[in-house]
């Protein structure tokens, strides 16, 4: 069915600390039908990855998720809730959770999930199951995956970045089997070796011993993952007969390239063509781009997005993007790490169409690439804030009284209120648009020179870029903000959300791992820590609130955090990246935590939002040729996660 107007965004799926919203595809029905069968073909290959992202995340996880569905499908998917006893309750919130993260760690903390059903109740589980019903006899499969599911010590944590271990042999990712952290660092150090424009080497494949010998399994047509990528190869191909351009032809044809050889250097000149391609309304990421989860940062999770232009939103972005080089200039870092000339810095604002792999269902709202800093040092970059997710987001959050909570008092609460929705979008993009692409390496510093640190301290570079810009004078000038004091509600949010509200996210007495939320802490500890009075954690009635006496002065604090982390990105420094974010990214106070929490927990809020992808339907003419594309938002939470499990994936 087409889209209402009374559009529904927030669904009745909820569970575990899941909410489960829809995303309205704006503007969609206004879209050509070779437009529309151009996005149906694209979504349908960024839906083929789900399996691969499966399997990167963990040696076990497509095992288990297969045993489940077919346990559910068989024992409990035409039974009503109200018939279910506690245990099965929880095997079936298990499994939503397994379909939520992609595996069996949870998608934000890295942590295992902990069942609340028994062992005993899932072995006689599958012994009940008929035969052949399962993937492997119902014995093999409990001695299989019964520690990884019960035992808490067996595969604990996905990405594991704490100080002092080995993060290969202590993360549970199946991005290496038998090597240790130290072998894989050497191993493309050597690689690497002296090119000042060396491929990514290690993003698409997974590193092995193999009679004492370090191999690379390449993901490629012929390799591992080759079924799957036969699939997307075919959709892609498809999509190319649909296209706006020839340069995204030429786009298609090389992604294709690379997904049949693997070769990496295919893979950068791609990704220089697909930095050309500025004129299409349809853009698309589809591959293995993202290394946050691996805790070295080498191996790229999966992942797809479909999207089209939000054309009113884009005149913001762009305005951005048209003063790339103003920001460059007037940066508060040391002229050596601003670039001279800046290139190619492209921004769209996008209504997301389809979500994949690592996209799927939790998803970001804004996204920069390509991420060789070669390549955006000589090519630029490309960059989108995705409109209708930010939207459906804030719609969810209407009236949940979270605000109410946190905030210190009613005019802090108005002022977020009148200004908070429009200058979070904006600095998404100062974030995506200019902070990725600002500053520049020095010559001879490797990419990868800060390790395990780079993606935390990347993201707070960015991060940072846009707050201090979005308190200047020129995004008034610009038509950015509405006035001089707007900023201010982003201040308060970003420093509340660092040192507080974030953390109801984190289990209490755990560290914070995750590198976006390391990021969050860093700069809002260490401004509180240099504030000098700017910022206060002040009590009112048992309850702990930010405070800020002097935006200005926590615009300068914004402002020599930046200089000091583009001097560590720029020079290399891993010492310095290291105590930055060992002293205030990682650690949390217990008592204030246990505070959030408990107040969080009043307000019956989750804090984690995932999507539901509408579904596609064509519409084909009398010539067999696509007339239209039929969205339907009907679907549940279990109907799309097991129609995704039958129909895109080969075993």
């Amino acid at each position: 069915m087409q889209q209402k107007t009374d559009f529904l965004y927030v669904t009745n799926e909820r569970f575990a600390d899941i909410q489960i919203l829809r995303y309205q595809l704006h503007g969609f029905d206004a879209l050509t039908p070779k437009q529309k069968a151009y996005i149906y073909y694209l979504s349908e290959a960024t839906l083929w990855g789900r399996d691969i992202i499966f399997d990167q995340w963990g040696e076990y996880n497509l095992l288990i998720r297969k045993t489940l569905e077919a346990t559910y499908n068989i024992m409990y998917a035409r039974k009503e809730a109200e018939s279910l006893n506690q245990e099965e309750k929880a095997f079936i919130e298990y499994l939503k959770r397994v379909w939520f993260s992609n595996g069996i760690h949870h998608h934000y903390g890295c942590e295992k999930f902990k069942p609340e059903f028994s062992q005993i109740f899932f072995e006689q589980l599958l012994r009940k199951m008929p035969e052949g019903s399962l993937p492997k006899p119902a014995e093999e499969l409990i001695t299989l995956l019964c520690p990884v599911i019960f035992n808490p010590d067996v595969m604990p944590k996905r990405v594991n970045k704490a100080k002092g271990v080995d993060l290969i042999e202590t993360s549970s990712c199946n991005f290496y089997k038998g090597v240790t952290q130290q072998e894989v660092e050497d191993f493309y150090s050597k690689m690497k070796g002296d090119n000042p424009t060396p491929p990514s080497y290690g993003l698409n494949s997974r590193l092995v011993k193999k009679d004492g010998k370090l191999k690379e399994e390449v993901w490629h047509l012929n390799g591992k993952y080759g079924k799957t990528i036969e699939k997307i190869i075919f959709f892609l191909s498809k999509a190319k007969e649909y296209t706006e351009n020839e340069q995204q032809k030429k786009v298609i044809t090389l992604l294709v390239d690379y997904y049949t050889t693997g070769n990496l250097e295919t893979f950068d000149e791609y990704s220089i063509e697909w930095l050309k391609e500025l004129d299409g309304r349809i853009d698309f990421i589809n591959g293995f781009i993202e290394v946050y989860g691996d805790p070295l940062g080498f191996k790229a999770s999966w992942e797809g997005i479909v999207e089209y232009k939000d054309l009113e939103a884009c005149k913001r972005t762009q305005t951005i993007s048209q003063n790339a080089q103003w920001f460059e200039d007037h940066s508060p870092v040391d002229p050596r790490f601003r670039k001279p000339h800046v290139k190619g810095v492209v921004a769209n604002a996008v209504c997301g169409a389809m979500l994949g792999g690592d996209e799927y269902p939790s998803t970001a709202i804004g996204i920069n690439l390509p991420n060789a800093d070669w390549i955006r040092a000589q090519h630029g970059s490309k960059s989108v804030t995705i409109t209708n997710f930010t939207d459906a987001y804030n719609k969810a959050a209407k009236g949940n009284g979270f605000l109410e909570e946190f905030a210190i008092d009613a005019e802090t609460v108005a002022m977020i209120r009148k200004y908070g929705d429009k200058c979070d979008d904006l600095h998404t993009d100062l974030h995506e648009c200019l902070g990725h692409g600002s500053g520049q390496l020095l010559p001879g510093v490797s990419p990868d020179a800060l390790k395990a640190y780079g993606n935390t301290i990347e993201e707070a570079r960015a991060d940072l870029f846009g707050l201090y810009y979005i308190a200047d004078k020129k995004l008034v000038e610009l038509g950015l903000t509405p006035d001089e004091e707007a900023y201010k509600s982003n201040y308060y949010t970003y420093i509340m959300n660092g040192m507080m509200t974030q953390n109801v996210r984190i289990k209490l007495g755990d560290n914070i791992e995750e590198a976006h939320m390391r990021n969050r802490a860093l700069i809002a500890n260490w401004c509180y820590e240099h504030a000098d009075g700017a910022i206060e954690l002040v009590e009112h009635e048992g309850k702990h609130y930010i405070k800020i006496n002097d935006y200005p002065a926590l615009r300068n604090l914004f402002a020599q955090l930046l200089a000091e982390i583009q001097r560590i990105k720029s020079e290399g420094d891993y010492e310095a990246a290291q105590h930055l974010v060992e002293t205030y990214a990682v650690k949390i106070n217990p008592d204030l935590h246990k505070e959030v929490l408990s107040r969080y927990e009043k307000l019956n809020i989750a804090p984690y939002k995932g999507f539901l992808n509408p579904k596609m339907t064509p519409v084909y003419g009398a010539d067999g040729e696509i007339t239209d594309v039929q969205l339907d938002f009907t679907e549940t939470y279990i109907e799309q996660m097991l129609r995704y499990s039958k129909d895109y994936s080969l075993e």
